[in-house]
């Protein structure tokens, strides 16, 4: 549960969400309060997941997005391209990072 005025930007949290392939763990930054107008809503985006939590929530997206509950429209990209696109970057990014370290 948020707390009345939502968390500061930036704010670092681990999250669980339960879906029907499985719980599904994260590290999550949230982001703006009053996400899709509403003011009660914070936006956040995903830092990291493991592999098996990836798997897990990219076929529960996957299975939404088949029963007609993706809003993404007139773009051309998918909630599954989207959620991708985003861990894709976030691989390259903890990697890059990695082997910056390394040399």
């Amino acid at each position: 549960m948020l707390p009345e005025g939502g968390f500061p930007h930036g704010t670092l949290a681990e999250m669980s969400l339960k879906t029907v392939f499985g719980k599904v763990n994260a590290k999550i930054q949230f982001l703006q309060n009053g996400a899709d107008g509403l003011r009660s809503a914070q936006a956040f985006r995903f830092l990291d997941m493991d592999s098996v939590s990836s798997r897990r929530f990219t076929a529960a997206v996957e299975q939404m997005e088949n029963a007609g509950f993706a809003d993404v429209e007139g773009n051309g990209k998918s909630l599954i391209d989207v959620a991708s696109h985003t861990l894709s970057k976030l691989q390259a990014s903890i990697f890059g990072s990695v082997r910056r370290t390394k040399l």
